[in-house]
């Protein structure tokens, strides 16, 4: 489903992808196969939709971008106090 983006992924699994990356543990271009190794099987169909065929730098973008996003999201929010 490639117009649900990233939303469905949880930001701690994007986290934890992005630390895979920038320890060398995470083998890029995206294939099935290193998806299931590393775990993420469960959010094949949108981390492929969106990340096969990047190199590691083309991941790191698309994570960092989803990441900040996100914050900036959260950030926006009205807090109780």
């Amino acid at each position: 489903m490639l117009h649900n983006a990233l939303v469905r992924v949880p930001t701690e699994d994007l986290k934890r992808l992005l630390a895979l990356l920038h320890r060398g543990e995470l083998q890029c271009p995206l294939t099935p196969v290193e998806v299931t190794r590393c775990g993420f099987q469960i959010h094949m169909d949108a981390l492929l939709g969106h990340m096969r065929g990047l190199e590691a730098s083309g991941v790191r973008a698309v994570l960092t971008a989803v990441l900040l996003e996100r914050q900036a999201a959260q950030e926006r929010m009205p807090r109780l106090v």
